[in-house]
């Protein structure tokens, strides 16, 4: 069969302007390979001893610098470097993700062991896929962190943009439909449910560089299918957000708001409500 000449050209520049993109494999590849060698509920083989574990954590650091020395739109300053300060605060990664893992245990009755978090939990898989991609994010590493991140919505239904800055003891519960939005900021133990959307109420390009996406206090609570939406939308520390909840607006400390339906009556102007307390 012979294809329509422009047809072949379209492609051909296609693949012409892309010679050393990563490829989607690669990067899944040297995720899968860091996380096996941090986790070895993750690894194909047990590292057996300290020396292959430094030979390990080399192997992919060179392939690190290899990815982004091909391409280098890829980061915004020096490859190695970039390479070399990403496995630097790898350490500080790795001591995260096992609070995560605590505050996923401790947060659920369900949770038989450390171990069947690590193994079983879809929040676990997104957090720490979301952690590797925000350290290089941080390096200034362009598009790789975001593959990363997809590579974990994929396979939990978990979005989280590498770009949003969490804080310790991150807890994410059944976790299929959550949305972190880029410029979301989240503090510490904080636990949110499935379906819960932190975006923005703005999609501007304009608005590319302002913070969009919500901030959420220490010690909040964000039950299933709760949307809350804007850049300057504070929930403030200690608060519960019940689910299916929409807010826009803020919310000082220790808040409780709740959406609740009353059954449909055709003469009543209110069909549903939300109840706001606050115990501050």
């Amino acid at each position: 069969m012979d294809f329509n000449k422009s047809f072949i050209n379209k492609i051909y520049a296609a693949h012409k302007q892309c010679p050393d993109c990563p490829s989607p494999r690669i990067v899944h590849e040297f995720f899968e390979g860091v996380l096996g060698v941090l986790f070895p509920e993750y690894a194909i083989n047990v590292l057996q001893d300290e020396h292959e574990v430094d030979d390990k954590l080399n192997y992919y650091k060179i392939q690190l610098q290899g990815i982004l020395g091909r391409n280098k739109k890829l980061v915004g300053k020096d490859s190695d470097q970039a390479a070399f300060d990403f496995f630097d605060g790898l350490e500080a990664v790795y001591d995260a993700v096992h609070d995560d893992i605590e505050a996923m245990y401790e947060g659920d009755p369900a949770a038989k062991s450390k171990t069947e978090v690590i193994r079983s939990y879809p929040g676990f898989y997104a957090i720490a896929a979301y952690r590797i991609a925000h350290l290089l994010h941080q390096q200034g590493v362009r598009l790789i962190p975001r593959m990363i991140t997809e590579f974990a919505h994929s396979k939990t239904g978990i979005d989280i943009h590498p770009g949003a800055k969490i804080g310790k003891y991150f807890c994410i519960d059944h976790g299929t439909g959550v949305v972190i939005g880029e410029t979301t900021i989240i503090g510490n133990h904080v636990k949110i449910y499935q379906g819960v959307t932190l975006g923005a109420l703005s999609v501007n390009k304009e608005d590319a560089d302002i913070q969009r996406h919500p901030t959420i206090e220490d010690n909040v609570v964000i039950y299933a299918g709760a949307t809350i939406l804007g850049g300057k939308t504070v929930i403030g520390a200690g608060s519960v957000i019940g689910g299916n909840v929409w807010l826009t607006k803020s919310i000082p400390a220790k808040s409780k708001i709740y959406y609740q339906t009353k059954m449909y009556d055709a003469s009543a102007e209110t069909t549903d409500m939300y109840i706001f307390k606050n115990d501050a």
